[in-house]
């Protein structure tokens, strides 16, 4: 089953609303289930977390904690300033922040694709956090060169839901995008993902179990 942007949105809509499962168990789920990706994957560490404003970015801070729990060392990057965070995202980056794991704030004129890039450089792996699956346009400044940065670093990527920059629908790059050793995603493979150019963005491609009723899946018509 390939999912569009509009069937993701309509399946979390309905886990909150019908089922009543809170926003932020589901990103708890997503976040949790990504990080015991990455152990079974074989990370030890370092690893940097390069987190959005969005829910995407929330699914990032979770993956920061868990790995942390399990003594792997983190590195958080946010891209945003913490008022702007979703709601979500805002609780579980007060859970890193006061967990003591390693986190900086990089805001539009601070982003220094050099020093950033040298950053990264030193992780074993990479988690693009950025934007997931509501991206519906080019990534605009200074986006562009956080994902060159990210591109350029010798470290294995992990895309959360999906690489930052590449069309949830089409599965066609909208610009700069993130080119993926893997991706954690959510619920079901995106209908991007049936475009057979997208797997040189995506890598490998893992699908984790959230928490929505299973009954979504099999009433959704496809897409």
């Amino acid at each position: 089953m390939f999912l569009s942007r509009e069937q993701t949105r309509e399946l979390d809509r309905r886990a909150i609303e019908e089922f009543g499962v809170p926003s932020l168990v589901l990103m708890e789920n997503a976040g949790r289930g990504a990080a015991e990706l990455l152990l079974s994957l074989g990370v030890h560490g370092p690893v940097a977390i390069c987190c959005g404003k969005g829910n995407n970015g929330g699914d990032g801070l979770v993956i920061a904690r868990h790995l942390d729990n399990h003594g792997v060392g983190v590195n958080v990057h946010l891209f945003a300033q913490p008022k702007e965070l979703s709601p979500d995202a805002a609780i579980h980056w007060r859970i890193v922040t006061r967990s003591s794991i390693s986190a900086r704030v990089w805001t539009n004129g601070t982003i220094d694709e050099t020093e950033l890039a040298r950053e990264l450089a030193l992780s074993e792996w990479v988690v693009d956090a950025l934007f997931g699956t509501g991206l519906t346009g080019p990534v605009r400044p200074p986006f562009d060169r956080v994902i060159a940065a990210i591109n350029a670093s010798p470290a294995r990527v992990l895309a959360v839901d999906i690489p930052s920059g590449l069309d949830c629908d089409t599965g066609e790059p909208m610009g700069p995008t993130i080119r993926a050793a893997h991706t954690a995603t959510f619920l079901a493979a995106k209908k991007g993902y049936d475009n057979p150019a997208s797997r040189s963005w995506l890598g490998k491609i893992h699908v984790i179990d959230i928490g929505a009723p299973s009954r979504f899946l099999k009433e959704l018509k496809p897409s």
